[in-house]
């Protein structure tokens, strides 16, 4: 970890003070300086963030590897060329590549390149529009803005307390995501995307993987077909899959000894390592939240320009996972680029567009927002489900089509292929209003999907979009033949 820049000296002034140099934070700076005005971010780990190091890019070089052999093994003539298991160590060769070995040295010289001023160490707000940063060298650089501060500085893996967790040493998906060993048995707690991706890779890694769900199927936050076919490709990889279960306790009485976990049915699971995986918590506890009047520890308060509620002057702005609107890093960068948008209109006199899909808010994280699951098969879905526009009070039509029964690419792309997908229609206007697709390479077909919900296109025109022959984009055609015959 290195910092290419000039130390900054403390008392400086700059138009906008970004803490947290994350994609987030990254994406904040480039469009406040695409704007004209000087920008200083504040990191206290390395640039690049969560995501850059522990998250997405690592998660995702770990499962490649894994997916890639098991839909070769899905071929007759490809499958007899797959001669052994999935090579861990090369594995971790590659996402050691990908994510520069944990050495951030160009990510923060592209914020040189920017123009922008990289603080390395802990910022705390430290009353209005100032920020005071205990460097590495035990030194306080106090700066100042002009217009705006912005919070980026994420999430992180919630933990939960219960009786012996200290003493498991459970793994986070940090941990998931930078170690170089692979268990023997891994019980994997929580059974969202992170439960769900963590618990694929692994098991193609070599581990003997447990799933333990509190809920009645894994993936409960998107529509029940998902979490039904993923579970079901679970099991059948090899995956133990439990649900309906909750962990009371866990214990370990020798530091390297294997890891007992005792379930709300007085069972108990065994595993060498121990991942948690139940949600995140916000950053937001040691920001100096309290010397304007915020509480620390919680997600911050935000409207559609990602402003802070309650700061009297509005210079307060947090985006991606503090302000709980998506925790997801694309719409965090979305949100960034808005933020940044907004504090230069602002900082020149323009009047902020912040009607529905205006230029300057945010209303994607409501209404068009896109989801990837990696797991096998994939789940890709937009917008709303059908359970969510419902609980929303709208009147809706809903479809349903198997990929294999209805898809040529589908049945091309893999033998005995699994795959369903949804379209949720708003019954007033024709508008497509969600869509979910499950399946082996699905995952490049959801920005069609998104460009129909944020676009609110009419089903009458989705018609004029004739998807190629023969690609599992056919899916498209047969939804619309579906929901024509259901009227």
């Amino acid at each position: 970890m290195h910092n290419p820049v000039p130390e900054v000296s403390s008392d400086a002034v700059y138009d906008v003070i970004v803490l947290g140099a994350g994609p987030v934070g990254q994406n904040v700076a480039a469009r406040a300086r695409a704007g004209g005005l000087s920008v200083a971010v504040v990191e206290r780990e390395l640039v690049g963030g969560e995501c850059s190091y522990w998250a997405c890019i690592p998660s995702k070089a770990m499962l490649r590897p894994v997916v890639a052999v098991a839909e070769a093994r899905r071929l007759d003539g490809a499958r007899q060329a797959v001669t052994g298991p999935v090579d861990a160590a090369g594995v971790f060769r590659t996402r050691d590549r990908h994510v520069s070995s944990w050495d951030d040295t160009g990510q923060a010289q592209g914020l040189v390149d920017l123009g922008v001023h990289l603080v390395r160490g802990h910022g705390r707000v430290d009353g209005p529009r100032r920020v005071a940063v205990a460097t590495p060298g035990d030194e306080i650089v106090r700066l100042a803005a002009r217009h705006a501060v912005v919070v980026c500085t994420g999430s992180g893996a919630a933990v939960p307390d219960m009786p012996g967790i200290a003493e498991a040493r459970v793994w986070t998906n940090r941990t998931a995501t930078d170690t170089s060993k692979v268990p023997a048995r891994l019980a994997v707690v929580g059974a969202g995307p992170v439960g769900v991706e963590m618990a694929t890779a692994w098991q193609g890694l070599g581990s003997a993987v447990t799933l333990i769900a509190r809920e009645a199927r894994v993936l409960p936050q998107f529509e029940d077909f998902a979490g039904d076919l993923v579970g079901a490709a679970l099991r059948q990889a090899g995956v133990d899959v439990r649900l309906d279960a909750t962990v009371t306790s866990m214990r370990r009485p020798s530091p390297t000894g294997p890891v007992t976990l005792r379930l709300d049915d007085h069972s108990e699971v065994e595993a060498d390592e121990v991942l948690v995986a139940v949600g995140r918590v916000p950053l937001t506890g040691d920001l100096g939240l309290e010397s304007v009047g915020l509480s620390p520890g919680l997600w911050l308060d935000v409207d559609d320009t990602c402003r802070v509620r309650g700061i009297d002057g509005g210079w307060l702005y947090a985006a991606g996972d503090v302000n709980h609107r998506a925790l997801l890093t694309h719409q965090g960068k979305y949100q960034a680029r808005i933020v940044g948008e907004a504090i230069a209109a602002q900082a020149a006199g323009r009047t902020l567009d912040t009607s529905p899909w205006g230029r300057h808010a945010a209303t994607a994280d409501l209404h068009a927002l896109p989801q990837v699951v990696f797991s096998d098969p994939e789940v890709a879905a937009v917008g709303l489900s059908a359970e969510r526009a419902g609980r929303d009070g709208r009147a809706i039509r809903v479809v349903d089509v198997d990929l294999a029964d209805t898809v040529m690419g589908a049945r091309l792309y893999a033998d005995d292929y699994v795959g369903r997908a949804r379209l949720v229609l708003d019954s007033a206007t024709d508008h497509v209003l969600g869509v979910t697709f499950v399946g082996f390479g699905v995952t490049e077909l959801l920005h069609s999907a998104t460009v129909a919900v944020a676009g609110q296109v009419p089903v009458s025109r989705l018609w004029h979009a004739v998807p190629s022959f023969p690609t599992i984009s056919e899916v498209w055609l047969r939804l619309l033949e579906a929901l024509r015959d259901a009227r």
